[in-house]
């Protein structure tokens, strides 16, 4: 049971320390992405929560699916 944990907490401490990365990439593309768009800030920042709220959204939805292919096979 103990190496059980332990691949979960080795699991864990690699997803969270990949997913940290996506962060700063999503606020960053989010706001690069809107600043194309608009030239005032409150329009840039409104479409960039916006734009990024979509990207997790679709991360997820990618996540959800490859986690049902990986429990099917």
């Amino acid at each position: 049971m103990s190496s059980l944990a332990a691949t979960i907490a080795m699991f864990s401490t690699i997803w969270f320390g990949r997913m940290s990365y996506s962060v700063p990439l999503i606020i960053v593309i989010s706001l690069v992405y809107a600043a194309t768009r608009h030239e005032h800030m409150i329009p840039i920042l409104q479409h960039a929560r916006r734009f990024g709220t979509w990207i997790i959204a679709f991360m997820a939805v990618v996540f959800v699916i490859l986690a049902f292919i990986s429990i099917w096979l």
